[in-house]
């Protein structure tokens, strides 16, 4: 898998090297503590697909701009300060196979870090005059913080139904991949159609992101490579899509004891969930939505010409639902 993102990576092999050395100066601060987290946080390296989208995006509509590059790095600044916030709101030490910024420096540090960052990707917006990216950056906080809080809420009932899980992840996860597409068409000052299309195109691989993500918490590994514990979802109460599916489809007895085994929750116990969701085929109708929502994004890319760019899109798009981190 990581063969594939390198592959994707080398059509915009130059745009990539590029951001990563404004982001670093971008994020740099005249407060020791903040440049010590922040130098922690740049050399604990991510896959970078939302700055990819940024990139490959613009470059299959128009030429890369200096705006593109901005683009890149508020897109980055949101998505490293949500991380930081949501490691202190799970409780979690680990990300991507090293300590949480919460777990070295508390967590009083790791919120402000997080507001940081956020206030960064605000300033590149307005320093810039970029108000069409302001609008997208500000929607999209707002939208992954009532994804958050949406899923809180409905994590105490354990009564999430599919319409709604759909609600959340769009909120939490589709609607910043969305943003990173439809600012890098902005980005290269396409028409309004297309920025919205771009938009689609991202709602549509952000959710099938989101249940490859969801997917990962019922392996039966003990660790996960996605950048946080396998079953935490499941420790924190949080109902996703092959759960849903189960308990919609489960006898009332097994919806009991499904049930039950959230209410108090332990290892153990997580695996007798396993067990019910490969029973009632969770997994199965899980893989078949995250599927179709993969083959909708795909669809969209058909209009437009054939290249190395196109299909570079393309592979970020199955990679999304064949990665195994």
């Amino acid at each position: 898998m990581k063969i594939i993102l390198e592959e994707i990576k080398t059509t915009i092999k130059k745009e990539i090297e590029k951001f990563e050395k404004q982001f670093i100066y971008i994020i740099k601060s005249n407060v020791s503590l903040i440049d010590q987290i922040t130098h922690y946080l740049t050399h604990r390296k991510g896959k970078l697909i939302r700055p990819m989208f940024v990139f490959l995006i613009a470059k299959m509509l128009g030429n890369i701009q200096k705006k593109t590059y901005h683009t890149a790095c508020l897109i980055e600044l949101i998505h490293t300060a949500t991380l930081v916030h949501d490691d202190v709101i799970d409780n979690s030490l680990l990300r991507r196979d090293s300590f949480s910024i919460n777990a070295i420096w508390k967590n009083k540090i790791a919120v402000l870090i997080g507001d940081y960052l956020l206030s960064k990707s605000l300033l590149i917006a307005t320093n810039n005059n970029y108000y069409d990216l302001l609008k997208i950056v500000c929607k999209t906080i707002k939208n992954m913080s009532e994804g958050e809080l949406l899923q809180m809420e409905k994590s105490k009932k354990l009564n999430i139904s599919e319409k709604i899980y759909n609600r959340i992840i769009y909120h939490k996860t589709a609607s910043l991949i969305a943003a990173s597409c439809e600012a890098g068409a902005r980005s290269v000052n396409t028409d309004e159609k297309t920025a919205l299309k771009m938009r689609k195109f991202g709602i549509f691989a952000g959710i099938a992101f989101q249940i490859k993500d969801d997917l990962f918490d019922y392996e039966e590994k003990n660790e996960s490579f996605t950048g946080k514990p396998v079953g935490i979802d499941l420790r924190e109460k949080k109902i996703t899509l092959p759960l849903i599916y189960t308990i919609q489809k489960a006898s009332q007895k097994d919806q009991q004891h499904i049930l039950n085994y959230i209410k108090n929750y332990d290892n153990k116990k997580r695996y007798k969930i396993i067990d019910y969701v490969k029973k009632y085929g969770g997994l199965e109708y899980a893989t078949k939505k995250m599927i179709r929502f993969r083959n909708n994004a795909l669809e969209i890319l058909e209009i437009y010409p054939e290249g190395t760019i196109k299909r570079a899109l393309k592979m970020m798009v199955n990679f999304i639902v064949e990665r195994n981190r």
